[in-house]
């Protein structure tokens, strides 16, 4: 496995550039399935997560060429599932949204559960109950799913949770259903909304009604576009807080501010000082910081992937910090790593952690558990004394694309180590 190795508390200064979104492409390069046209996808970023959706889908003969540094000309005329790689869908976690795409032109298929982050239970119970009420029948044969329709018929579907995942599989399946299809509880993070703009783009019929319904009328018929993923607000996030950690400038560019403003209101809260710009954010060294109270909650809310990234600011806060998590019961396990850098972190149960600060963190070797504890242990080890040593790199390059050269651009003392 590869390592990073950071020799921290440099100062950093420079632009820095937020790549198109991970959570948002997964579900874009799904949608391919839904016409045999030719589709174009720009902006995709070059990450693992990425990388392995692609490889299934040219498994099953979708058809690619890039046509651009991040960009991706793809034809899905000649299908063949009996190709499908089984082992790259069980490696990320947006495999899920396949589901969808894959009842939507398919009447009969197997396919492999989805893989991703350890960080707690994650069934995909509320994905599956949703395409089973629009017509899908589900049997699980060990870690395969065989999946088999009829007609999909549109209906008023309720979700028990605001899930990304379950509301674009459900759309995917819904714009080519017969009739009018309602999805309450929809979730409306960036991800869901890029989703509906391609599909829009592609010819399908959907209504946004208040924040989280979604009325769709199928069409018998979709054909190609060009779609532009948006930029990753985690991404531009977990940067910003790098910039308020260490001396020196940064400017992050590429931001949509449309997904961050809960999480700009907590960083002002604890004192990080920034100046936002149109679509650029220029953050400036904050050592004052003081302790907040911070609560993951689905869109509008605080995004929970952006609640380990601010973990480092509340060690240097002067003060007791409370973090809450009640989404997955396993993630605050990065916690137990960045205590062996010296923070003082006290984890009352699976959803909520006291962070005691201010403490100055040392570098030591710690293991990254998944992707945004991958970023946490970087913001770290930056604003730490010494040498840190992360491994498990590969967790890291799941969400972020080239993380090191980067941050060297900024002048971060970061390089990798291959096995």
């Amino acid at each position: 496995m590869d390592k990073f190795i950071i020799n921290g508390n440099k100062e950093l200064s420079g632009e820095i550039e937020v790549r198109g979104s991970k959570n948002a492409a997964g579900p874009a390069l799904a949608a391919v399935l839904l016409t045999q046209d030719e589709c174009i996808i720009d902006n995709l970023p070059l990450i693992e997560d990425i990388k392995n959706t692609i490889s299934v889908l040219e498994s099953i003969g979708v058809k690619t060429e890039w046509i651009g540094d991040r960009r991706l000309k793809l034809k899905a005329d000649e299908i063949n599932l009996q190709n499908i790689d089984l082992e790259k869908v069980s490696k990320t976690r947006m495999s899920v949204v396949l589901f969808g795409s894959l009842l939507a032109r398919f009447k009969d298929f197997k396919i492999s559960a989805p893989g991703g982050d350890v960080i707690g239970l994650r069934p995909i119970t509320i994905q599956l109950e949703a395409l089973e009420k629009i017509g899908a029948h589900i049997e699980k044969e060990g870690n395969v799913y065989h999946i088999w329709r009829d007609d999909l018929v549109g209906k008023e579907i309720v979700l028990g949770e605001f899930s990304p995942t379950a509301t674009e599989a459900l759309m995917m399946a819904g714009v080519l259903a017969k009739g009018r299809t309602v999805i309450k509880g929809a979730a409306s993070e960036l991800s869901v909304q890029d989703l509906s703009k391609m599909l829009v783009a592609m010819g399908a019929k959907i209504t946004w009604s208040g924040g989280h319904t979604i009325e769709i009328e199928g069409v018998e018929r979709l054909h190609g576009c060009e779609h532009l993923v948006g930029p990753d607000h985690l991404e531009a996030g977990t940067f910003i807080v790098i910039g308020a950690l260490t001396p020196g400038t940064v400017v992050v560019k590429n931001v949509d501010f449309d997904y961050l403003d809960l999480f700009l209101y907590k960083l002002e809260e604890m004192g990080v000082n920034f100046d936002r710009g149109e679509n650029s954010i220029t953050v400036f060294y904050s050592p004052f910081l003081k302790p907040i109270k911070a609560q993951a909650l689905p869109h509008p809310g605080f995004p929970t992937d952006l609640l380990p990234i601010i973990i480092p600011l509340l060690v240097k806060a002067q003060g007791k910090s409370l973090v809450h998590d009640p989404l997955y019961e396993n993630r605050l396990g990065y916690m137990q790593e960045l205590r062996k850098m010296g923070g003082d972190l006290e984890i009352v149960d699976p959803h909520r952690a006291f962070i005691f600060g201010p403490k100055t963190l040392e570098g030591t070797s710690v293991d990254s558990l998944d992707v945004r504890a991958g970023a946490v242990l970087i913001v770290a080890a930056l604003m730490a004394d010494g040498k840190t040593i992360i491994n498990n790199a590969f967790q890291i390059d799941r969400g972020y694309e080239r993380i090191e050269e980067r941050l060297q651009k900024l002048g971060a003392d970061i390089r990798r180590i291959s096995a």
